[in-house]
């Protein structure tokens, strides 16, 4: 492939290039009102942690490593990592909880909770995916070198995943889980099977309806936001970039505009995917989508710096911080 040098590319194209780079950096670039958002947002956040560095015991699903994965990503994207960062100790002890919930036998990261452990499995592989990336620790890489063979193992027929580690029936929610999981892990050197990857595509694929959303489960009907944020997103993270599918589940989701709908369920899950596929999507979707959510998610935060949701505050907390600092980059996952 042919790759043009500068001084090939015609001067208004370099021009036009360059200009809509610098706009794309002033529209990425946080505003002291949303610096002061965020970092209200952390310092809550950070205040919630158990001394065992869990986090969700102030939900209904008690210490969660799920919850817990999130609210260390929050830490990650604000730049923290052990031994480095103002919640350098938080991101640390969040860590070990997760490490300490993983078993040696199945490879199943879960602690407390028994509703659907794969939910946290999936968010917590994610968080070690991208701990092992920035530090290849053995005893990292063994964790989840044994949570990622869990995910492979349990993919169903349809190829997907459903709320336990068994091969039985599957739904998008839960699917998309694992892609995340089984991308970060990838991208840190851990082997993935270009067969269940393919298994996981045709899944999504198949649960897309004819108006560009995405159903629940293959025999059931409808199309809602969240899970078609999570569909959209589980294509790109499963390296499909230029696909019908994707043009119209981008369509889909443009209806659902922050600040313009009637606010869906599943707010959070929903708008961490459709935030990540606006900006992979890029372009005019993610000029649009970005200061549309950013001034929502603003407009939502407490006094006391938290955001309610639907798993409790840690956990909408944890999303929305991670939402808010997409354009930083600092997580693995989120760089282009």
């Amino acid at each position: 492939m042919w790759t043009a040098r500068a001084q090939d590319t015609p001067a208004s194209a370099r021009g036009a290039s360059e200009q809509s780079a610098a706009e794309l950096a002033s529209l990425n670039e946080p505003t002291p009102q949303l610096q002061s958002c965020m970092d209200r947002g952390l310092a809550w956040l950070a205040r919630q942690q158990e001394k065992d560095g869990s986090f969700g015991s102030q939900s209904q699903y008690g210490r969660h490593v799920g919850i817990t994965a999130l609210a260390c990503l929050a830490f990650v994207g604000e730049g923290s990592v052990p031994g480095r960062g103002r919640y350098a100790k938080n991101v640390e002890k969040g860590l070990d909880f997760i490490l300490n919930s993983a078993s040696e036998q199945s490879g199943l990261v879960a602690a407390e909770t028994s509703y659907g452990p794969m939910y946290g499995h999936g968010f917590a592989t994610l968080f070690l995916g991208e701990m092992y990336g920035m530090s290849p620790r053995p005893d990292l890489r063994e964790k989840l070198e044994k949570a990622v063979a869990l995910i492979v193992r349990t993919q169903n027929d349809q190829g997907g995943w459903r709320y336990h580690p068994v091969r039985a029936d599957a739904d998008l929610s839960v699917t998309i889980c694992q892609v995340m999981a089984l991308r970060s892990a990838r991208n840190a050197g851990i082997d993935v099977p270009k067969s269940t990857i393919d298994r996981a595509i045709r899944y999504v694929h198949d649960s897309q309806n004819p108006d560009g959303g995405f159903r629940y489960m293959l025999d059931s009907a409808g199309s809602m936001f969240a899970r078609s944020a999570a569909g959209v997103a589980a294509l790109y993270y499963s390296g499909i970039h230029e696909d019908e599918s994707i043009k119209r589940g981008l369509a889909y989701l443009m209806k659902f505009m922050p600040g313009r709908t009637q606010e869906q369920t599943h707010y959070f899950y929903g708008h961490y995917y459709a935030a990540q596929a606006m900006y992979m999507a890029g372009g005019d979707h993610w000029r649009k989508w970005w200061p549309a959510v950013r001034e929502e998610l603003i407009s939502k935060q407490t006094a006391e710096g938290y955001w309610h949701g639907q798993a409790g505050s840690e956990y909408g907390t944890a999303m929305a911080l991670i939402i808010l600092q997409i354009p930083k980059q600092t997580l693995p996952i989120f760089q282009k």
